[in-house]
């Protein structure tokens, strides 16, 4: 029989072996050949290899780190380890720990996250944020409102995210309130984030508020992109507000709602398209006449139409369209447009027919490469002729 101190001695050994083969199996992980058997077992070791684990999340490889993050999702008992760790290990193992939580949505976890929630270090109190709305636990839902008013950006932009999971209307008026009214265009960007991840009708009326905003767009059009996705993950019920917002003062207004009613896909857009076609504000006219084109045979006849306005950008504007369209009859009509009075116009019809690349085209074009009197039109034939060539 094993004395006490023996017995110690031997279990410290048998501790020591298993952290041991522990990380020789974390090493094998950036070996392809040898990852995936490293990886099941590490997770047939169970508990035993998540203090290793753990002390691997601290790795400054981008690769390990979801590796690793994954394994200990995917071993239950290492659960009371992990929950041990988000309160007392390095914040930056903190964090990565609240991760493995949101990736395996172990509910076990919650009071502690809610705790690290209130926590020091706002990089844990974000990803703790994260974390609980992957779970979806509503117990997290009156803390996470609570952290949209977190001094810092990040955990306002995490607790945006967060909510976004749990598809509550009851929130969106608080997720509004930062859509509208945060300092940083980041933390706006992530309430648009998380209002349309919720792909809840009820959202959209608080998204088309933020369109009219003039904050997401004025002189940083770049950031609406946030913006514009949500909508547009809102469906159909999005297609008559953005049709009103097509007669909207603001032209910026007017080319983001023609871009979305584009991408629905919704018949209902193309006679309000066909109208703002025309738009004196000429980015309108243009995406309005990209959108056109998504309706593929559906709106060909307007944009046909467009060809013989006496505003030569309006034309320009159709031609481009219509060589995105794959119909029979666009290259005949196309290839009618090289008589066009405007030189800008013409070169942009030869473009267009290399872009189109149907072959009757070629015998127009070959008559413009022949004739070299004119260089700039002799070259870009040359150039759509090339397009051709393989077709």
């Amino acid at each position: 029989m094993l004395s006490t101190s023996q017995y110690n001695r031997t279990m410290d050994w048998f501790s020591g072996s298993k952290q041991g083969e522990a990380k020789r199996l974390i090493a094998q992980l950036a070996d392809a050949t040898k990852r995936d058997r490293a990886a099941q077992d590490l997770i047939r070791m169970g508990a035993e290899a998540a203090p290793t684990l753990i002390e691997a999340l601290q790795t400054k490889d981008s690769d390990l780190l979801p590796l690793v993050q994954q394994i200990l999702a995917r071993i239950p008992s290492a659960a009371a380890t992990l929950i041990k760790a988000l309160p007392t290990a390095h914040p930056l193992i903190r964090g990565r720990v609240a991760e493995v939580f949101g990736l395996s949505k172990d509910r076990s976890a919650v009071p502690m996250l809610l705790d690290v929630l209130q926590g020091e270090y706002f990089t844990v109190r974000a990803r703790a944020a994260l974390a609980l709305g992957k779970i979806g636990d509503t117990r997290a839902v009156p803390p996470l409102l609570q952290a949209l008013k977190d001094e810092e950006a990040e955990v306002r932009s995490a607790a945006c995210l967060a909510l976004g999971f749990f598809k509550d209307p009851s929130t969106f008026d608080d997720i509004t309130n930062v859509l509208l009214d945060d300092p940083k265009i980041e933390v706006r960007q992530a309430a648009a984030q998380g209002l349309g991840s919720t792909s809840h009708p009820a959202a959209l009326p608080y998204l088309m508020e933020a369109l009219h905003d003039s904050y997401w767009w004025y002189e940083r059009e770049y950031a609406a992109s946030d913006l514009l996705s949500a909508i547009e993950k809102m469906g159909s019920a999005a297609v008559v507000p953005l049709i009103k917002a097509l007669k909207d003062k603001e032209g910026t207004v007017r080319k983001f709602a023609a871009i979305l009613l584009g991408k629905s896909g919704d018949p209902r857009a193309i006679e309000p398209l066909s109208i703002t076609l025309y738009d004196m504000h000429h980015e309108v006219g243009k995406v309005s006449a990209e959108a056109l084109a998504h309706f593929g045979a559906a709106a060909l006849d307007v944009l046909v139409e467009a060809l013989s306005h006496p505003e030569m950008w309006i034309r320009i504007h159709a031609i481009q369209a219509l060589s995105t369209i794959r119909n029979p009859r666009v290259a005949l009509t196309l290839l009618q447009m090289l008589k066009d009075p405007e030189r800008e116009v013409r070169k942009q019809v030869i473009q267009s027919l290399g872009e189109l690349k149907d072959r009757r085209a070629l015998p127009a074009l070959q008559e413009i490469v022949a004739d070299r009197a004119d260089r700039e039109l002799h070259t870009l034939a040359k150039q759509s002729l090339e397009k051709l060539a393989n077709v």
